[in-house]
């Protein structure tokens, strides 16, 4: 089955407007896992297969050069006939948040990449570091002041070079996407969310980004943060596993269906190959209204903070540390 697409906003004919697809595959490693560069690009190369298109990484992640490897092997073996098939979307990291850098950062993704263009390309963080201080943990001498207004100019540069079909951000809370959209010459075409998922369903900032045109990505959508804590909500919800048994589903699809109902897409990270086909299978069944009754009941947990993603110690003094992800 084909995966479903959401037309992104567009403000420029010249660029049009770009069609998201609604199931991403994450693509992120770290710097202890770099052993997981070959099985990664295996793996995309087998989601390619299978039919996804949107792919998520990031100047941070260490696995644009893998992504880009995986593109042009697919090319190569006809998985895909031509880029334009894909939907590629990168971010730009919080030491490169700086006017003159955006565009040298967009372009060193792109060197990674082997692209000629980004599909969406997105501030990571609502947040500015010291040039060359690049890798967490962060501690409060890294951080410098934030000029959003500056940083979303180059933004706005990417996407007027074409070197950026759409542009948008990550991790920004309602009340940092209205301040961006009272001097933005371009719209944020998109928000992607740390955290959204049954248990931190992100209401607030769906209503305002609805109202505003502004698409939704869910990040985390079966809770996969929760390692910081020891614990993910949803895949031990009981409410989620009583639904996936009555219909014969995993909890995992329970989540991703409930996130797909809510009109936002997400981008789920795996490397096994049965859960990568098994994320597929949710586009031909829906949740009851008694099921959404339910969900819509639980208990909510914001598992993530900025300070538990980035600050080694748990004690450096982040920007916005409340204000990162809301409801």
């Amino acid at each position: 089955m084909a995966i479903p697409e959401v037309v992104l906003s567009s403000t420029s004919p010249a660029t049009g407007a770009r069609a998201i697809p609604v199931l991403g595959m994450g693509t992120g490693l770290d710097r202890s896992a770099l052993e997981q560069r070959p099985a990664t690009k295996h793996a995309i190369l087998r989601a390619i297969e299978l039919g996804y298109r949107h792919f998520d990484t990031a100047a941070i992640y260490q696995s644009e050069d893998v992504l880009g490897e995986a593109i042009a092997e697919a090319l190569q073996a006809g998985l895909i006939h031509s880029r334009a098939e894909l939907f590629i979307t990168s971010k730009i990291w919080c030491a490169d948040a700086h006017r003159d850098l955006v565009v040298p950062a967009i372009r060193e993704s792109l060197r990674n990449l082997k692209l000629d263009y980004l599909d969406l390309y997105l501030i990571h963080w609502p947040m500015r570091l010291k040039t060359g201080e690049s890798y967490p943990p962060i501690e409060s001498h890294h951080i410098l002041p934030f000029d959003l207004k500056s940083v979303w100019e180059g933004m706005e540069e990417c996407h007027r070079l074409g070197l950026a079909k759409h542009i948008g951000v990550s991790n920004f809370t309602t009340w940092k996407l209205a301040e961006l959209l009272r001097y933005a010459k371009v719209p944020p075409a998109a928000v992607q969310v740390v955290e959204m998922n049954p248990t931190w369903q992100q209401k607030k900032l769906r209503e305002f980004c609805k109202e505003k045109g502004v698409h939704v990505i869910a990040y985390s959508p079966l809770g996969g943060q929760d390692m910081f804590m020891g614990k993910n909500l949803v895949m031990e919800s009981q409410v989620l596993k009583d639904i996936a048994k009555a219909k014969g589903k995993t909890v995992a699809q329970v989540s991703l269906r409930w996130v797909y109902e809510q009109g936002a897409s997400m981008i789920v990270k795996t490397l096994n190959k049965e859960r990568i086909e098994e994320n597929m299978k949710i586009f031909d069944w829906e949740l009851s209204e008694e099921d959404k009754h339910k969900i819509s009941q639980l208990p909510q947990c914001k598992r993530v903070t900025l300070r538990s993603m980035l600050s080694q110690s748990g004690t450096a003094k982040l920007p916005d540390e409340d204000e990162v992800v809301e409801e």
